[in-house]
C-alpha cells in the first residue's frame, strides 16, 4: 500500500475532534486514549481497509502522532 500525503492530513484532524472531546468533557486522562482510537478507526476505515495489520500498525502511528503534536504544540504556546 502507498501511504499518500494527504492520508497524513488525518493528523490534525484527530488533533481537531480530540479537542472537540475536551471542550466538551473529557478527562485529561483520556485523551491520549481517544487520540489513539480515533486512529485506529482512521486507519482501519480510511488508509488500510482492505489490510487489517497495515491499518492497525499505521492507525497507532497517527493516533500518537496527534497526541504528541498536540502535546508539543501546548508546551510551545504555553511557556
Amino acid at each position: 500500500m502507498d501511504f499518500q500525503v494527504y492520508d497524513i492530513a488525518i493528523v490534525p484532524i484527530i488533533v481537531a475532534l480530540v479537542q472537540l472531546a475536551k471542550q466538551i468533557g473529557l478527562s485529561a486522562k483520556y485523551q491520549p486514549v481517544l487520540s489513539l482510537a480515533l486512529g485506529v478507526a482512521s486507519g482501519i476505515f480510511y488508509v488500510a481497509p482492505g489490510d487489517p495489520k497495515q491499518a492497525i500498525l499505521v492507525g497507532i502511528v497517527m493516533g500518537l502522532a496527534a497526541s504528541g503534536l498536540w502535546s508539543g504544540a501546548k508546551n510551545i504556546v504555553q511557556k
